[in-house]
């Protein structure tokens, strides 16, 4: 459940991107992605960090849940 928090949390923290829903309707601006800074670069790598803990920690639940015959 932590990892899962924590996952939801760094997602709502990257800057949009533009695409949702917002520039289907022509509401949308557009922004330069090859400006990223160190900061979201560095929000990037520890999102993808903790999305693979999170990967881990469910394939490990799924493991364990089919061992244990429940």
């Amino acid at each position: 459940m932590i990892t899962s928090a924590i996952m939801i949390l760094l997602v709502l923290l990257h800057k949009g991107r533009g695409g949702g829903l917002s520039d289907m309707f022509g509401g949308g601006v557009s922004s330069s992605l090859g400006g990223s800074s160190v900061a979201e670069r560095n929000l990037d790598r520890f999102t993808v960090g903790v999305g693979v803990i999170w990967f881990a920690c469910v394939v490990a639940l799924g493991l364990l849940m089919a061992y244990t015959g429940n």
